[in-house]
């Protein structure tokens, strides 16, 4: 069984899976007469296939604790999917490389707290994963025909944590 290590999340290391969406970075500019700061286009949702869109959900997501085994991982091949949580505690974020079809070479992120991600189209990622804590999370994923979710089993589990 392989061991995965957490690391911080950072913008820069989780570029090639997808956006951080964060506040900590300079506003984009004002609204509402100067009483809002807009943080602007943090992400970029994707949605193709017959009849998509873009929907925004709410999700209530039950904790896991670590050290966490990972059995299944996943990916949505016809749309990017967003989880930002409503509140400011951090979640686990594991994602892989595409190697022939099949998650390969995992990493392990742990966001800062207020920190959401979106999920680029076809990268291979983990469950949502709130560690000790119940969480509330606004989704922004896609809707259409096609089933957009594909879900393997690892052939090594990985133990996180």
């Amino acid at each position: 069984m392989n061991t995965l290590k957490i690391i911080p999340m950072s913008e820069k290391d989780f570029a090639p899976f997808g956006d951080l969406i964060d506040f900590d970075r300079a506003y984009d500019y004002q609204i509402n007469k100067g009483n809002c700061d807009r943080y602007n286009a943090l992400a970029t949702p994707e949605a193709i296939g017959t009849d998509a869109r873009s929907v925004i959900s709410l999700m209530r997501a039950r904790p896991y604790t670590l050290p966490l085994t990972l059995t299944v991982m996943e990916r949505h091949p016809y749309g990017s999917q967003a989880f930002i949580p409503l509140s400011k505690d951090p979640f686990l974020v594991v994602v892989a490389e595409d190697k022939d079809g099949a998650p390969a070479n995992p990493k392990a992120f742990m966001t800062e707290p207020g920190q959401g991600v979106n999920y680029h189209r076809n990268t291979w990622h983990s469950m949502l994963t709130p560690i000790d804590t119940e969480t509330d999370f606004l989704i922004v994923d896609r809707k259409g025909v096609e089933a957009n979710v594909v879900e393997v089993s690892l052939d090594q589990p990985v133990v996180i944590g």
